[in-house]
């Protein structure tokens, strides 16, 4: 069985907060068979940071402080209403940035709206100054995200007595949160280091370590597998979503990225802001794919 393919939002493009455009563009990745849809989060940017964007030489991430990154949630959720069998993903939220029990809401209230066709990748962050900016000490958001995870998953579970959590950051009893999801949402965990491979071994139901290959991806994957079996969890349930480029990915290339175990290709955009120039780009991707795309 082959991979599966999504692509993310061109959000450095400027376009992702135009509902105009971007329903548009869903609307053909839908037509064309991409699996599903993926929306970045930043709460907020900053015009100075001294944090390392770590998927750059650079050190400095594309896009610029004055760019409209929307909601993820939000923008999926208006995204759901406009599709009617595109997945929807996150990729990645950052974690520490949200109270888990509102995101429980909001997560099973999309997945619920939707009939179950969310997605949620989620990370721990690299952009100190944004967490700090949130409330969140830059030091603690390891201990913090695995805490969420759990509770997120303890207030989608089904207990008509009430959930009850008495954690490092979070303390909660007899707490009831409904709708309930009408499916199982899958967490992914984002990321490149060993502590993103052991969490989602542990806790997640995949791993996408973008920007890395070669050795240091052998690496993370088996720290992922190890962490799994020593949680008495099955690590070939979990899926590895690996990434590549609308403009070049082939039926060769993904193939390539197959034989490393993926299970899905995150597709990124270059930053089109011509939706008739986007469409053509992922007919063409469709195509070398050998997807549905008319």
């Amino acid at each position: 069985m082959g991979i599966a393919y999504s692509v993310v939002a061109p959000v450095a493009a400027g376009v992702t907060a135009d509902p105009v455009w971007m329903t548009a563009f869903a609307q053909h990745l839908e037509s064309c068979g991409f699996e599903s849809i993926v929306a970045v989060e930043h709460t907020v940017l900053m015009t100075r940071y001294a944090s390392v964007y770590p998927y750059d030489a650079s050190g400095r991430v594309e896009i610029p402080a004055d760019c409209a990154v929307p909601d993820p949630l939000e923008l999926l959720t208006f995204l759901a209403a406009r599709t009617t069998t595109l997945g929807l993903a996150t990729g990645v939220l950052v974690l520490p940035n949200h109270h888990p029990v509102v995101l429980a809401k909001r997560v099973a209230t999309l997945n619920v709206l939707s009939g179950g066709r969310i997605r949620l990748a989620v990370g721990a962050g690299w952009l100190r100054e944004e967490l700090e900016a949130c409330g969140v000490p830059f030091q603690d958001r390891g201990r913090r995200a695995n805490e969420q995870l759990d509770v997120l998953r303890l207030l989608w579970s089904d207990r008509p007595e009430g959930a009850s959590h008495h954690g490092e950051f979070f303390d909660f009893t007899d707490a009831a949160c409904y709708p309930k999801p009408v499916s199982p949402i899958p967490i992914h965990i984002g990321g490149h280091s060993p502590a993103a491979a052991r969490r989602a071994g542990r806790r997640g139901d995949g791993f996408q370590p973008l920007g890395v290959a070669g050795a240091e991806l052998a690496e993370l994957v088996a720290i992922m597998r190890q962490s799994a079996e020593r949680a008495d969890r099955d690590p070939d349930a979990l899926e590895l979503s690996l990434g590549h480029l609308v403009t070049k990915i082939d039926a060769d290339r993904a193939g390539k990225l197959a034989a490393l175990g993926a299970h899905r290709a995150i597709l990124a955009m270059p930053p089109v802001t011509d939706i008739e120039q986007a469409k053509d780009m992922l007919s063409a991707c469709a195509q070398r794919l050998g997807l549905s795309c008319p």
